[in-house]
C-alpha cells in the first residue's frame, strides 16, 4: 500500500464495518465536523481545511472503502448505491462514540452524504456539500434523474476510460501525456492554472486509490445500447451509476431536516451541466462516435438537478444556503479557501449555536 504524507494526527480506526484511516485535528472535545473526500483522492485533501477550523471544533476525516489507507479486501457493493458508504459512516461514529456531526462532503463524499441523510438524518447537525454529485448520480440521466438506458450504459465504470485505469492499476507514476494523473487533477479537478501547494501529497492519494473489477474502475457489463457497455455490481464509481440510485430524493423525507450549505465552483468540469467527463456532453461534442442524440443521451443536467431537489427540499421545511464561487473549478476549498473559509465556518458556527439553544 502507498504510504500518503500527512500533516495531521492519523490512527488506524476499526468500526464493526471497515478498517480504516482517519485523520483528526481540534481539540478532542470540539463539536465534531466529519469529512467526506472524493474519488481518486482521500482524507489528505481535507488536511489544511481542517487545520483551519475555529478552535471549537474537532474535524474528522476518514478513507472511504476503497481508498487510500481503507482495508483492501473490503469492496463496495454497487448494487447498493452508495449505502455501503453510508453504512460505514455510521458505524464509524458510533465507534468514535459520536452521535451527530456536522457533515462535510465533496464530489463523490457529496453523493455519499446524500444517502447518509436519507438513512441517518438524527445523526447530522448540518450537511455542507461542495460541488456534490447530483442525488441521482453521475452520467447517462435525465434533467428528471431518469437514467437514460435501464442498465445504465455510459455511465459508471462503463465510461471510464481504459488508458487512465491502467495508469493507476500499474501504479505508473511517470506518465505522461493526457492520461497522466497530474494533468487529469489539473484539467479537471480544479481550474488551470492552479496547482495546490501539496500536489505531490495529493498525487499520492490518487495512486493510493484501490484498483480491479472489484474496486476502481470497477466492473463492466455487455450492453445493447450505446456505448455498448454498461456498469457492474463493485467500486464507487458503479455506485453513482443512476440506475443504482433506489430513492435518489430520500433525504428530501426525514425528520429532522438539518440545514445544508451546497457551495460550487463557477468553472467546475466535472460536476456541471456539461460535464467534461460525462460522456452524453462528450458525445454531443462529436469525440465519441455512434452518440444516439439528445433525445437519448442528453448530458446530464448535475448542477440543475441538485438545485431542483433543493429546491423541494426547502419545500418540504429544510433551509438551504447557496454559494457560487467565481473563477473557481472542482475544489472550492483547495483553490479559493478564504473564499470558501469564510462562507463555511459562518454557516458552521451559526448552527453550532443554534444546536446548543436547542
Amino acid at each position: 500500500m502507498i504510504e500518503i504524507p500527512t500533516l495531521l494526527e492519523a490512527h488506524d480506526i476499526r468500526s464493526a464495518r471497515l478498517k480504516t484511516r482517519v485523520l483528526f485535528s481540534g481539540p478532542e472535545d470540539g463539536v465534531p465536523v466529519i469529512f467526506i473526500h472524493g474519488n481518486l483522492s482521500a482524507a489528505t485533501w481535507f488536511e489544511e481545511t481542517m487545520q483551519r477550523l475555529p478552535k471549537t471544533f474537532r474535524a474528522i476525516a476518514p478513507d472511504l472503502r476503497g481508498y487510500g489507507g481503507a482495508d483492501p479486501f473490503a469492496v463496495v457493493d454497487a448494487t447498493r448505491g452508495t449505502k455501503d458508504f453510508s453504512d460505514d459512516l455510521a458505524a464509524l461514529m458510533d465507534e468514535l462514540g459520536i452521535d451527530a456531526a456536522h457533515l462535510i462532503g465533496h464530489s463523490l463524499g457529496g453523493g455519499v452524504l446524500w444517502q447518509f441523510l436519507a438513512d441517518y438524518p438524527h445523526k447530522v447537525l448540518s450537511l455542507t456539500q461542495v460541488s456534490p454529485a447530483s442525488p441521482y448520480g453521475f452520467g447517462c440521466s435525465m434533467a428528471d434523474g431518469t437514467p437514460c438506458y435501464e442498465d445504465g450504459a455510459g455511465s459508471g465504470a462503463s465510461a471510464i476510460n481504459t488508458k487512465f485505469a491502467n495508469v493507476l492499476k500499474e501504479k505508473d507514476t511517470e506518465a505522461k501525456g493526457d492520461f497522466a494523473p497530474r494533468n487529469i487533477l489539473s484539467n479537471f479537478a480544479w481550474k488551470p492554472p492552479f496547482s495546490p501547494d501539496r500536489m505531490d501529497a495529493i498525487l499520492k492519494t490518487v495512486f493510493a486509490q484501490h484498483t480491479g473489477d472489484k474496486a476502481f474502475p470497477g466492473d463492466v457489463l455487455a450492453s445493447a445500447n450505446w456505448p455498448g457497455a454498461a456498469p457492474g455490481c463493485y467500486g464507487s464509481v458503479n455506485a453513482l451509476a443512476p440506475n443504482r440510485q433506489v430513492n435518489p430524493l430520500g433525504f428530501c423525507d426525514v425528520e429532522p431536516l438539518p440545514p445544508i450549505l451546497w457551495v460550487h465552483g463557477a468553472d467546475d468540469a466535472i460536476v456541471s451541466d456539461h460535464s467534461m467527463l460525462d460522456l452524453g456532453t462528450v458525445g454531443k461534442m462529436g469525440f465519441l462516435p455512434g452518440w444516439p442524440g439528445e433525445n437519448i443521451f442528453p448530458p446530464q443536467p448535475m448542477v440543475t438537478q441538485t438545485s431542483d431537489a433543493l429546491d423541494l427540499y426547502e419545500e418540504k421545511g429544510g433551509s438551504v444556503e447557496r454559494s457560487v464561487i467565481k473563477n473557481c473549478g472542482h475544489s472550492a476549498y483547495l483553490e479559493k479557501p478564504r473564499e470558501f473559509d469564510a462562507i463555511f465556518h459562518a454557516f458552521l458556527q451559526k448552527h453550532a449555536i443554534m444546536t446548543e439553544a436547542n
